[in-house]
């Protein structure tokens, strides 16, 4: 087990000592009153909406940054911060989850965290374990990088082709096609294998602007189920986090893919060209819709909300123009994807295996 200081206390951490320092000045904030910390201290959350969310470490490796806020302090000797941040991230998660306590609101106190049993080669290995994931970390973050330009990219080629070419169809939203709710699901249905499914949340979290591949799999039966028609734009109708996230459908071309949980879905007739919708929700008529979403700590979007609403629109051929132009770019930022989800997945593989 490690040998550690446990001080459970308000801080918020900051790497960047020049901005804390601006602000900290701007604000009158008492440094005395400040928590100052050592190079190597590891910190940990002390309260947060699910125990397993609360249960992530960073490592400050910089001395006298003001520490602030809610946060459990560690402080290591002759062990290694970083590889120690990995290790309560990676198999010791769960561990560190089951002890913290509360329902709305969850803590995790210094005195639960001494009962955490750690497991630590010599401290150059530490060093050599945590600079090889610190890499892994350094190529995830330019991937992402990478995703971020092409999805720019293929907005700013979208909105400059909606902007410089003349839009001479108007209809509204109930014309674009016929709209259809979907069945309830939980994310407990999905399971390994089955038959594949879309849940609601996934929309947020999984898919962009076209589905190209459905990822999730449930034991649900076809015949008890709502199914895709093909041609489908599927809409996210609530949320926590604000009106704008709901204006983001995925187009989704194949029939006969159970949908469930709380969205609706509009199959867009032959006039219209439903991935150029996607893309024209997404990024020209986002702002203008979300207006029509009502609600505070759960936001809503309804159907009938939107459903009379104008919307103009560049003539077919053009839609289908632009949808061909940026295919390649699409791709590409499908391979860029899938290349970071191997990473993630390698360095979860470590995570699992270097710390038993």
């Amino acid at each position: 087990m490690v040998n550690c200081v446990f001080c459970t206390a308000n801080y918020i951490p900051s790497i960047n000592q020049r901005l804390l320092k601006r602000l900290v000045a701007g604000q009158n904030i008492d440094n005395s009153k400040l928590k100052r910390s050592k190079a190597n201290d590891v910190i940990i959350p002390c309260s947060g909406e699910t125990a397993v969310d609360i249960a992530t470490a960073r490592c400050v490796p910089f001395d006298n940054i003001l520490l602030g806020g809610d946060l459990n302090i560690i402080s290591l000797y002759q062990y290694d911060g970083a590889f120690m941040s990995y290790q309560l991230n990676g198999k010791r998660k769960y561990d560190i989850a089951k002890v913290a306590q509360g329902v709305s609101v969850v803590h995790l106190y210094g005195e639960h965290l001494k009962a955490i049993s750690t497991y630590n080669p010599c401290l150059q290995e530490q060093q050599k374990i945590a600079k090889l994931l610190s890499l892994l970390d350094d190529r995830i973050a330019t991937q992402n990088k990478i995703i971020d330009k092409l999805q720019s990219l293929i907005k700013g080629l979208v909105v400059t082709h909606y902007s410089t070419n003349p839009h001479t169809i108007k209809a509204k939203i109930r014309d674009l096609g016929e709209a259809y709710s979907t069945m309830s699901m939980s994310k407990e249905q999905l399971t390994a294998n089955g038959n594949p499914c879309i849940f609601y949340g996934e929309l947020f979290t999984i898919y962009g602007c076209v589905v190209d591949e459905v990822k999730s799999r449930t034991h649900i039966e076809k015949g008890l189920s709502t199914l895709s028609r093909g041609r489908d734009l599927l809409f996210p109708a609530s949320t926590t986090v604000d009106a704008l996230s709901l204006i983001a459908p995925s187009a989704l071309m194949e029939k006969d893919i159970i949908l469930g949980g709380d969205m609706f879905a509009i199959k867009i007739s032959q006039e219209y060209n439903p991935v150029y919708l996607s893309y024209y929700f997404n990024y020209i008529a986002n702002k203008r819709l979300s207006k029509y979403a009502k609600g505070t700590t759960i936001i809503h979007l309804h159907y009938n909300e939107i459903a009379n609403v104008v919307v103009e629109l560049p003539s077919i051929e053009e839609q289908g123009k632009i949808v061909a132009a940026i295919q390649g770019y699409t791709t590409k930022l499908d391979i860029e994807e899938a290349l970071l989800e191997r990473i993630l997945d390698l360095k979860q593989y470590l995570l699992r295996q270097m710390f038993i």
